[in-house]
């Protein structure tokens, strides 16, 4: 089966931000004893060791309806959904997982904190935005730089935290953690600013507030940087949040892509994480679930 091709500009665009079959080895659903749950979804078994705590981006498996895909999901092993809009909260709270990243309709890759133009607007909504992820025990909200059109990195960085430190005191005050995602400016979004580790970090040292920190997208990262694991290592103060995806082309993270996520999962255990990692990658075997299913075992390590 060809593989599907589908931006996340345009489905961020379409969902407003949340959306082939290949042999499954026998070693990468091998059962694992220490601290495993054991479940079974198309008769075979899923057993996790606990030490990650699973998500999935909701963008990726937008055809399935949302109250499936957290019942089904939680059978797999997930703990939470990523990219949820205040009104699919409750649907999959109600399925016994969380929403691990708030998002809303407004939220926008290319039009962001850089330009001095977006902040008022996006202020008001940010507000209402992180107060209503308190009140429902949400956490983490995303932000984005936006894209450069002409801003250089030292200004862009200044007018991002200009227009963020509002909502970081306002984040601070409602025990949310506001995150900054690193995106690549080569492939999928031409132009983003905040596009490679050290940015992010002068922009995370510049508010100075544990309540702003980086969402490390190990894809886009992958692209723009590589040395994924010197990388995380170095920087793990920063980060809060992780994506996953296969390179190049953000399918599956099996063998068929260069990263190997065993070992850069094992490096983030090490550096003492406890936040979320989520799969974002577009699946292209028939079965979505089965895709989403091998993510979460080859990164449960």
């Amino acid at each position: 089966m060809s593989k599907i091709k589908i931006s996340r500009r345009k489905a961020i665009k379409n969902i407003s931000l949340g959306v082939g079959a290949i042999g499954i080895g026998e070693s990468i659903f091998a059962s694992k004893s220490k601290g495993a749950t054991k479940k079974s979804v198309n008769n075979l078994p899923v057993s996790l060791e606990g030490n990650i705590n699973h998500s999935v981006c909701r963008w990726c498996y937008q055809k399935i309806p949302l109250q499936e895909f957290a019942q089904k999901g939680k059978d797999i092993g997930l703990k939470a959904i990523d990219l949820l809009k205040p009104e699919e909260w409750k649907i999959v709270q109600d399925a016994g997982l969380k929403c691990s990243l708030a998002t809303d309709t407004f939220a926008s890759i290319t039009h962001g904190f850089n330009d001095p133009a977006n902040h008022q607007k996006l202020q008001k909504q940010y507000v209402e935005l992180i107060s209503k992820a308190s009140h429902a025990g949400i956490k983490q909200v995303i932000v984005f730089s936006g894209n450069r059109n002409g801003i250089s990195d030292e200004v862009g960085i200044e007018n991002c935290a200009v227009g963020l430190d509002p909502l970081v005191k306002h984040a601070e005050r409602n025990k949310v953690t506001l995150i900054i995602e690193l995106l690549n400016s080569k492939v999928d979004h031409k132009d983003y600013q905040c596009d490679r580790t050290p940015w992010g970090v002068n922009l995370v040292d510049k508010i100075g507030s544990s309540s702003f920190k980086l969402l490390y997208d190990i894809y886009h990262m992958q692209i723009m940087e590589g040395d994924i694991i010197a990388t995380i290592t170095k920087y793990k103060d920063y980060i809060n949040h992780y994506h996953t995806g296969g390179v190049p082309g953000r399918n599956e993270i099996n063998n068929n892509q260069e990263l190997y996520y065993p070992a850069i999962m094992k490096a983030v255990l090490a550096t003492g994480f406890k936040g979320y990692v989520a799969q974002e990658f577009i699946p292209t075997y028939e079965n979505k679930l089965e895709a989403l299913k091998e993510g979460i075992t080859i990164c449960d390590v």
